[in-house]
């Protein structure tokens, strides 16, 4: 049995008509005949009572056009699936960021409109390190990656979504908190301890404060470390020392803390958007487009 029989079938049993059944199908009548003549015999029943005046469904017939058409709507589910997944428009898309790439408004505005534009795409999130978030990648466990700048293997490609400033995160009740001036230099922290992430962690980070540091003239004392920066930030909040994050933390407010801008010329940092090299599915590279397109 062929699904062209049981489509044949369902032709005559809408019809109750061989000649209009075939005009419809657009193919001839006794083809037609044949073609259900022969599902009859495997079947081994009559679908069809004949006359030289009518054609009617037999008892059989009447309950086999219910399961056909069942099958066939099945099969034309089957077809739209593969299609739409094809076209990225079904599925599961796994993206994989650092903790800080949600905070930027154009981000935020990416992941809400292809929430919007591919409504049955499960958008699966994931925070990780910087460091895990390339592991992923290469490793095939994640579609997409955001990340702070880290070196890459050979397999992954990164392209620059934006930059943005760091600030010193800084006690409320300490004097670097109302020091005058627009913001503060590296060399304002010299003498401070430290929260900061731990060099495990793997965040893209850690290699950028101790340049900034250096350049400055001093190595930091990490007196703290701490693996989220909603904990860092906390812990300035207690006293227990300073910290430098990207600006986009200061949508974080919590009582207890002053971000003060670093004038530093290198005090900024970037979020790469960073893909294997070998072609993605098209619900990442529509994600990828959506991203591009708000940067």
């Amino acid at each position: 049995m062929e699904l062209r029989h049981l489509r044949y079938f369902i032709a005559v049993a809408e019809c109750l008509h061989f000649g209009r059944a075939a005009a419809l199908l657009g193919i001839s009548q006794p083809p037609l005949s044949q073609q259900i003549q022969a599902l009859e015999q495997e079947l081994g029943t009559r679908l069809f009572d004949r006359t030289n005046r009518r054609v009617a469904l037999s008892e059989a017939g009447r309950l086999f056009l219910d399961e056909a058409r069942q099958v066939l709507t099945q099969v034309d589910k089957a077809a739209d699936v593969a299609r739409r997944a094809q076209l990225g428009e079904l599925g599961e898309l796994k993206v994989a960021f650092t903790s800080s790439a949600p905070f930027n408004s154009s981000i935020s505005t990416a992941i809400r409109g292809f929430r919007q534009a591919y409504p049955a795409v499960h958008l699966h999130l994931q925070e990780m390190s910087s460091q895990d978030v390339a592991d992923a990648l290469l490793e095939k466990r994640v579609d997409v990656g955001l990340m702070r700048p880290l070196p890459l293997a050979d397999a992954l490609h990164a392209v620059e979504l934006f930059r943005e400033p760091l600030v010193a995160v800084v006690n409320a009740g300490h004097p670097l908190a109302i020091a005058p001036g627009d913001g503060l230099y590296m060399t304002a922290l010299a003498e401070e301890p430290f929260v900061f992430f731990p060099r495990s962690y793997g965040s893209g980070l850690y290699a950028q404060l101790l340049s900034l540091a250096r350049e400055a003239g001093f190595n930091p004392h990490i007196a703290q470390e701490a693996s989220e920066a909603m904990t860092i930030i906390g812990l300035v909040s207690a006293g227990l020392g300073v910290s430098v994050l990207p600006a986009s933390f200061r949508s974080i407010r919590i009582d207890g803390v002053a971000y003060r801008p670093l004038l530093d010329p290198a005090a900024e940092s970037a979020v790469w958007l960073v893909r294997h090299t070998e072609p993605g599915s098209a619900m990442a590279e529509a994600f990828t487009a959506l991203l591009l397109g708000h940067r």
